[in-house]
C-alpha cells in the first residue's frame, strides 16, 4: 500500500511548511528504519533536498517547517535560536486546568542529564464535564488549551502539562492511562491530542509568514464532541489552512 502524500500548506523557493499527521516518525532512527518517515516521504513527494530546522515527535500532529537550501536553513535556524519563530499548539488535557499564564519549570535533557530552562505560555480556551466515571470521581473533566513553548526541549509541552497534573490526553509516556482508556473506549481515539496549529516566522527573503492550520479530522472529532456545544468560547476551526504574508 502506498504512502499518502503529505499535506503541503505553503511552499516557495526558500521553504516549505507541511502538516505532519499523528503517528508519523520525523526521520529514520536506529530503532526504527522501516518507516514511513516524514523527511523521506516529503523529499520523494516534492523531489527536492530538505533541510530540517525543527521537529515534531511521532505522536504530535501539525505544522513542520523545512528549508529548501542551505542559506535558508541557516537563516531559519538562527531565527529559532533568537526566539523569532513562534509556534502555537492546541491540546486536550485532563481536568480543569488552572488559569495560569506561564509555566516556568526547568526540564532535564534526557540525553545528557543537564537541566535546562523551559518556559511555556498557557491559555485556557474552555472546559467540559462528561458523565463518564473517572474513579474515585463520578464524572470526567477536560480542558481545551493553547500552548506556546518559548523553548524547544524534548517533550516540553507534554512534560509541562504532566507537571501541572493535567496531562495531555493520549500521552502514553507522561499521561494518565485511565483517561486515555476513556478516549479509546468512548471516542475511539487512540492518539495524542496535541496539534501544532500556528507558525509565525521571518521569511529568508524579507517580511513574515503567519500560517494557521486546520486540525486533522481526528482532533476536531474530539473537540467538537466535547466542547463545541458547551461554550461559544471555542473558536470555529478554519475551513481550510490559512497563510498570511507580511512584506517589509
Amino acid at each position: 500500500m502506498g504512502i499518502p502524500d503529505i499535506d503541503i500548506i505553503y511552499r516557495d523557493e526558500q521553504l516549505v511548511v507541511v502538516y505532519k499527521p499523528t503517528g508519523l516518525l520525523f526521520h529514520r532512527h536506529g530503532w526504527d528504519r522501516q518507516g514511513p518517515f516524514l523527511l523521506q516521504t516529503l523529499r520523494n513527494q516534492i523531489g527536492q533536498t530538505l533541510y530540517p530546522v525543527h521537529r515534531l515527535d511521532r505522536p504530535t500532529a501539525g505544522l513542520v517547517l523545512f528549508a529548501l537550501n542551505p542559506q535558508s536553513a541557516n537563516f531559519l535556524a538562527q531565527a529559532f535560536r533568537n526566539h523569532q519563530i513562534n509556534k502555537t499548539y492546541w491540546a486536550v488535557c485532563r481536568g480543569y486546568v488552572p488559569q495560569l499564564t506561564i509555566i516556568d519549570y526547568p526540564l532535564k535533557n534526557p540525553d545528557n542529564g543537564i537541566v535546562q530552562t523551559a518556559i511555556t505560555l498557557l491559555s485556557i480556551q474552555t472546559c467540559c464535564e462528561i458523565p463518564i466515571p473517572s474513579p474515585p470521581h463520578p464524572s470526567s473533566r477536560f480542558s481545551l488549551v493553547k500552548l506556546k513553548p518559548l523553548h524547544g526541549r524534548t517533550h516540553q509541552l507534554r512534560r509541562h502539562m504532566a507537571h501541572l497534573r493535567h496531562p495531555i490526553i493520549g500521552d502514553i509516556k507522561h499521561g494518565d492511562g485511565r483517561q486515555n482508556r476513556i478516549f479509546r473506549d468512548h471516542f475511539q481515539i487512540n492518539r495524542l491530542l496535541l496539534c501544532a496549529l500556528s507558525l509565525k516566522l521571518p521569511h529568508p527573503s524579507g517580511g513574515y509568514l503567519h500560517i494557521y492550520a486546520r486540525p486533522d479530522e481526528g482532533f476536531t472529532q474530539v473537540t467538537d464532541q466535547l466542547f463545541q456545544k458547551k461554550s461559544s468560547q471555542v473558536s470555529t476551526w478554519p475551513q481550510q489552512h490559512l497563510v498570511r504574508q507580511f512584506l517589509r
